[in-house]
């Protein structure tokens, strides 16, 4: 490949976003792209270059001002602090009441628009169809009932083979079937074909790849890491964008014939570098100040009730209490709020929902291997799960057959009207189907986990089979170090998972544990449960200072964030005494479950706050199981911030499920080893 096309592909990978499909999720930032940029500038280049929306509208703000939502304190203050040719107070006239036009637009997508203008042809409409659909085709993960003809050699290779072998072809322009054919076809020949003039071709390129940022960044994702499927495909981002070019050439022949003029010659304006310096402007400068305020004013408001906290540890635990290790998420702040106070004598933390135990889990009837940490983290251990009970109901209202020319007219004429029946039935009385997702699937909680290594040489597909005594204690020993719960170890210790159950949510995976690579954190707490509970892993931890009494117990959970539900592991183990108390603390959980349930139900429209709490419960149930609901719940739509620190710093906040909470203990980590890694997973 050249080196002028070479040098564009690699902007336009550093720009485009990095969409991995979602076998293994991690949220991310879309504009990585900026972020080497002062905060405001790199939005401001965003905006002005991809078309982004940063910021909210001036009319958006004010309303918030007027609403007491931003504080005139907070605004005050950002204007004393920038840097403004205007006194505070003129500057603050203008935002409250000036007109501030956005007067720029995009860059992005400004030349590739005269297609449109001139030739009045929509290349997005009649391309994006086909492209798309071929490509997802090609990547299918097993929903297909045909598979796309694949190659060896790749995307391209099998679009060939597609074209060789079907009746009807893809492309009907002569010229395209035999540059398709070509081998040596390259992206810079088909740009002269459409284009003409090389220096227009790096904003043509960003202008056709930016019409779908998703699929141009999710191939450039699988080109170089393409375990990121479960079924991997060889696809590459040349080929991607061979193929749109050629698209587009297919169809301008149609329209015009093989002789039509390139793009260049239709150019009447200069095109600037799309991403020479951003100037900005007098809009988004009262915005982002605007947007100062905004952030400030909720900050302020943290960090004065902080500021309130007790300066003491509280007293030791009653020993009728327990303690509970929740997921840092802002999902599981408000359930702590609420079992603490159902029990005054519990004490809380939060900890990443994997538990420091990173692992690939395979279900006893699962195909693939399921990672179940940080996406970052490449564990070296398969968990493997024995003996299960389970058994996965079928529904002959979901079948493959109706796919078929003649079974699907058969199942359409039969069943076809019970299914209309059923789904009507399901719109008003919504209802545990095969359709719904539950979180309490992903792992059969009667199964035997292979969790201690039983040999030096257990090995499966290159991983080791278990955690040997030596790593288990060293992980146990980060966990509970890493929070600042080391001692004072009450009879019950909880490890509360979370994930979500939904029936009308395709990208299901953003609602389970971020920690847990998207997935649900119910094996994660039963394992570190179990590795908590092992006699030989306590002796090994003695040696480190953290001394378990026997009479401790370690239970492993699940919290349904769309339900809220709750189910534990293995409490089959436990003493007569603790298996006692655990009767106890499960009623108090399922009534903190419920006023929970009633303080998220705020949000949702269609519910009353004023009900009873266990009548809101049963109605937030439902929810996961609408047809109609495809957001159960707003999983970080609120999110703001993340508190560091002991449980008494937020202990007596409300803080609407709006901050991550990951306990920190500083008088047990003197030379800062944990604050540094728990730093370094929010950098």
């Amino acid at each position: 490949m050249d080196t002028l096309i070479q040098g564009i592909l690699n902007r336009l990978r550093h720009y485009l976003p990095a969409q991995a499909p979602l076998k293994d999720f991690i949220h991310h930032n879309t504009l990585h792209a900026f972020q080497r940029e002062e905060f405001f500038a790199g939005l401001q280049q965003a905006a002005q270059i991809f078309g982004y929306k940063v910021l909210l509208s001036i009319e958006q703000y004010r309303a918030l001002y007027t609403k007491g939502e931003i504080s005139e304190n907070a605004l005050q203050s950002v204007l004393n602090l920038a840097s403004l040719p205007l006194e505070s107070g003129q500057i603050l006239t203008k935002m409250l009441s000036e007109d501030f036009p956005v007067k720029y637009s995009s860059r992005i997508g400004q030349l590739r628009s005269v297609w449109k203008n001139q030739y009045r042809v929509n290349l997005d409409k009649v391309c994006h169809p086909v492209l798309f659909r071929l490509t997802s085709n090609y990547l299918d993960q097993g929903i297909s009932i045909w598979n796309f003809p694949l190659h060896e050699d790749g995307f391209l290779a099998s679009i060939r083979a597609l074209q060789a072998g079907s009746i009807s072809a893809l492309f009907n322009s002569s010229r395209v079937r035999k540059l398709l054919d070509d081998p040596d076809t390259s992206i810079r020949q088909l740009l002269e074909i459409l284009v003409g003039d090389s220096r227009l071709f790096e904003r043509y390129l960003f202008d056709q790849q930016f019409a779908h940022p998703g699929w141009s960044g999710m191939v450039a994702v699988l080109e170089n890491k393409p375990e990121s499927l479960l079924d991997q495909r060889i696809i590459k981002l040349t080929d991607f964008i061979t193929l749109e070019l050629l698209l587009e050439i297919d169809f301008l022949d149609q329209k015009f014939g093989n002789i039509w003029p390139e793009l260049s010659h239709s150019i009447t304006e200069s095109y600037p570098d799309l991403f020479s310096s951003v100037e900005p402007d007098d809009a988004f400068k009262i915005r982002s100040l605007w947007q100062r305020a905004y952030e400030w004013t909720y900050y302020d408001q943290v960090l004065s009730g902080l500021q309130c906290a007790p300066t003491e540890i509280t007293s030791p635990l009653e020993s009728d209490s327990f303690q509970a290790l929740f997921c840092i998420d802002d999902r599981s702040c408000s359930l702590r709020r609420y079992v603490e106070l159902q029990e005054p004598g519990v004490r809380t933390y939060g900890t990443p929902g994997f538990f420091q135990v990173e692992f690939y889990f395979q279900p006893e009837e699962g195909k693939f291997l399921t990672k179940v940490c940080p996406a970052p983290l490449q564990p070296k251990v398969v968990i493997r799960e024995y003996n299960g009970v389970k058994k996965y109901k079928n529904d002959l209202h979901f079948s493959k057959h109706s796919q078929g020319l003649l079974g699907g007219w058969f199942i359409s004429q039969t069943m076809g009207f019970w299914s209309a029946v059923q789904l009507l039935g399901n719109v008003f009385r919504p209802a545990v189907s095969p359709a719904m997702v539950s979180s309490f699937q992903h792992m059969d909680r009667d199964a035997v986990l292979g969790i201690r290594q039983e040999s030096q040489s257990s090995e499966w597909e290159g991983l080791k089979l278990g955690f040997t005594e030596e790593e288990m204690a060293n992980r146990i020993a980060s966990l509970l170090g890493s929070i600042g719960a080391t001692h004072n170890f009450s009879p019950l210790v909880y490890l509360i998972g979370h994930g979500a159950s939904s029936v009308n949510n395709t990208y299901y995976a953003g609602y389970d544990c971020g920690a847990c690579s998207g997935r649900a954190g119910s094996v994660n707490a039963r394992v570190a449960a179990w590795m908590a509970n092992q006699t030989s892993v306590r002796l090994i931890l003695q040696s480190k200072g953290i001394i378990i009494p026997d009479f401790v117990q370690f239970i492993g959970g699940l919290h349904d964030t769309t339900r809220d539900e709750i189910e534990f592991y293995d409490t089959e183990n436990l003493s007569k005494k603790n298996a006692s108390l655990h009767l106890k603390f499960a009623q108090q959980f399922n009534q903190a479950l419920s006023l929970n349930a009633k303080e998220r139900s705020r949000r949702f429209n269609l519910l009353s706050t004023r009900d009873t709490a266990q009548r809101i419960h049963q109605q937030v149930k439902l929810r996961a199981l609408s047809l109609f609901e495809p957001r159960p719940e707003l999983n970080h739509a609120t999110n703001a911030i993340c508190i560091i620190g002991r449980r008494e710093l937020s202990q007596h906040l409300f803080l609407d499920r709006r901050a991550f909470l990951n306990s920190y203990n500083p008088k047990e980590d003197l030379e800062g080893i944990f604050l540094t890694g728990i730093l370094k997973a929010f950098a």
